[in-house]
């Protein structure tokens, strides 16, 4: 565990040590900042690192493993609606549990000050993902290629954009950026390798993208509910 530990570790001062330090000099340069302020956010700096590392160590010795088994596991029940029906659910789950999905909200609802409600917004992002990702994964078991899918999923996003409110358009398309998040990541990618590993005729590499086709699935619930609401 304390090797775990000790990488994540390396790996969030790698990723915040350039931005803090870009951060400071643009403080001190041209914003002026009193020495209270800068240690103040110096020590929460120190307290982002902490957090992060634990929080990624988590991720990776809990939902990464978990992903995997639970992908390896679901070719063995021969059963397409059991296999659906379980990637949308733990899709589904995982995107309500994603941090970023949150922060989201909460700037749609301190942008739009409570006009779209916040419970129907993390729901509708929530079974964008649960939906591309039961397609995707099915997509994996019948060997269909990739790119028939994204080309799909934009022609339709396209034909959309015409239709949905203004409001709702540029919401749709953030909400996509939102399945990158520290939870949904290691559950998605390790569920897709995880089966594909286990099918015959099929590479590991055939798991991936999976996130790719995820980002897409708010995109369309939003934007379908916006033309809905309209």
């Amino acid at each position: 565990m304390m090797r775990d530990v000790n990488e994540t570790f390396r790996e969030v001062i790698q990723a915040i040590f350039p931005l803090t330090l870009a951060v400071v000099l643009l403080l001190l340069v041209f914003v002026g900042i009193g020495l209270d302020d800068l240690i103040s956010f110096l020590m929460a700096t120190v307290l982002t690192v902490i957090g992060m590392t634990f929080f990624l160590t988590g991720v990776k010795m809990s939902m990464l493993p978990i992903g995997e088994a639970i992908g390896a596991d679901l070719p063995k029940h021969n059963s397409l609606a059991f296999i659906a029906v379980v990637a949308f659910l733990l899709s589904f789950f995982v995107a309500i549990a994603e941090p970023n999905v949150n922060v989201l909200i909460n700037m749609i609802d301190s942008a739009l000050q409570g006009s779209i409600n916040n419970n129907l917004l993390i729901i509708s992002i929530a079974f964008g993902v649960g939906l591309l990702m039961a397609i995707s994964i099915l997509r994996i078991v019948f060997g269909t290629p990739i790119k028939y899918l994204f080309a799909a999923s934009y022609s339709i996003i396209l034909l959309l954009s015409f239709f949905v409110p203004t409001d709702y358009l540029a919401i749709a398309f953030d909400s996509g950026s939102v399945t990158t998040g520290a939870m949904i990541v290691p559950v998605i990618m390790g569920l897709g390798v995880g089966m594909a590993s286990v099918l015959q005729d099929r590479s590991e590499l055939d798991g991936f993208g999976l996130i790719g086709l995820a980002s897409i699935g708010p995109i369309l619930s939003l934007m379908l509910l916006g033309v809905l609401s309209s």
